[in-house]
């Protein structure tokens, strides 16, 4: 099995790069996704929640309210760092759970948007980094996405340097192209994950 981090920047296109590789048989492992499914409603996650923040961050359908609970959180660190206290373990028990659940020949692709930000791809057997130029970022998030231009640059800035974020890399795929060459470019990033897949592992210590 190799693990591999995928990582980049908001409008990036890591979203794109995950599907392709999923395309050509990678396992995907997505950290956003899982974040969602350990607070669903139901669950023991959602129930933790509740109990430390209140019933107020509870939506009308009984699902988190997501825009109040980020109204509470990223105004105190001492509450961030207690929502990610309940909310990480369980989302690595989950990504480990699917992990050992791949075989053992498998490319597992974990889509990580902060690793650079949380130290850690030394995690992985090696780091893949979606890149594009910052204006082509800017372009899609208001193009694509209907950000306002100020809302897409404030949150660029609040992520990790493209320097910072290449500085991790083993692998880079530049994402200032069109899809088609973007699918030709993965194509022979996953030849390189199965060639990585026969070779040697990165350590920890490394």
């Amino acid at each position: 099995m190799l693990k591999v981090g995928l990582t980049g920047g908001i409008g990036a296109g890591k979203s794109e790069v995950s599907r392709l590789l999923v395309e050509h048989g990678a396992v995907l492992i997505d950290a956003d996704l899982i974040a969602r499914e350990v607070v669903a409603p139901g669950t023991p996650g959602l129930a933790a929640v509740v109990a430390a923040f209140g019933e107020g961050v509870l939506a009308a359908d009984g699902g988190l309210d997501r825009p109040k609970l980020g109204s509470i959180v990223f105004a105190d660190p001492e509450r961030l760092a207690e929502l990610n206290a309940i909310v990480h373990p369980l989302v690595g028990e989950r990504s480990r759970a699917l992990e050992e659940a791949a075989d053992a020949d498998a490319v597992v692709v974990h889509d990580v948007p902060l690793l650079t930000e949380n130290g850690l791809a030394p995690l992985y057997d090696l780091v893949v980094v979606v890149d594009a130029d910052p204006a082509t970022q800017l372009d899609r998030l208001v193009r694509l996405r209907g950000m306002t231009e100020q809302d897409a640059r404030a949150r660029m800035a609040a992520q990790a340097t493209r320097e910072q974020r290449r500085g991790i890399a083993d692998v880079i795929v530049d994402n200032d192209v069109p899809l088609d060459e973007l699918r030709r470019r993965v194509a022979e990033v996953w030849t390189e994950l199965t060639r990585r897949a026969r070779g040697p592992r990165r350590t920890a210590q490394e």
